[in-house]
């Protein structure tokens, strides 16, 4: 059984890579990785940044496929899966996956929680809000901000529960099954074992 994630700790050290973790995931999906983050990947220690079996062995293949295929080849990888002409292959965008169409209501209640919480989408973003990049990134920002009225637990469980966990795996699935996924397929499935650690860990805080 993959170990749950140690969400209270009086080591900051790891809640720094669960958001470390987010922040990374949050880069991948965004956009094709650039040249200093493919780098930064090929020479990555294959131990996982954070504790659990799944998360060890789905982080050595990221880290594996980035040195087996080039940056242009994860690049052009990005842009078949994810961009495209017309509709994408893989939506990576909440509505769809929960509503079968962009800018349904969860995107509205999405903006709502956000808006709760002082956040709102940069004006250089160009995605919708229920983007998984910018849900992973908000979740950073639930994990190091400094603000510990909104940076706390109670917060990270309500926003995974509510904007995440229903829709990220299965998401997660369609990516690692899709003929035309190499590297990304290697980054869905450490990103499907990462949010199940999430899941496991946020249910035992009640245990």
């Amino acid at each position: 059984m993959n170990q749950p994630l140690r969400l209270s700790t009086t080591d900051d050290s790891d809640e720094l890579a669960r958001a470390e973790v987010y922040g990374l995931l949050a880069q991948l999906f965004y956009a094709p990785p650039s040249h200093e983050l493919y780098e930064q990947l090929q020479v990555a220690p294959t131990v996982a940044p954070v504790a659990g079996a799944f998360l060890e062995s789905s982080w050595t293949d990221v880290v594996g496929a980035s040195r087996r295929l080039g940056r242009e080849q994860a690049a052009a990888e990005y842009d078949a899966l994810f961009l495209g002409i017309g509709k994408p292959e893989v939506f990576l965008y909440g509505s769809h996956h929960l509503a079968g169409a962009l800018n349904e209501k969860p995107l509205v209640a999405l903006r709502d929680t956000l808006a709760e919480l002082g956040l709102e989408r940069a004006e250089t973003v160009t995605e919708t809000e229920d983007h998984i990049a910018y849900l992973c990134e908000a979740m950073r920002f639930l994990i190091a901000g400094d603000d510990v009225a909104v940076s706390n637990l109670a917060t990270q469980r309500r926003f995974f529960d509510t904007h995440l966990r229903a829709w990220a795996g299965a998401m997660c699935e369609q990516i690692a099954a899709h003929p035309a996924a190499d590297f990304y397929r290697t980054v869905a499935l450490f990103a499907q074992a990462f949010f199940a650690v999430e899941s496991q860990a946020f249910d035992m805080l009640d245990a």
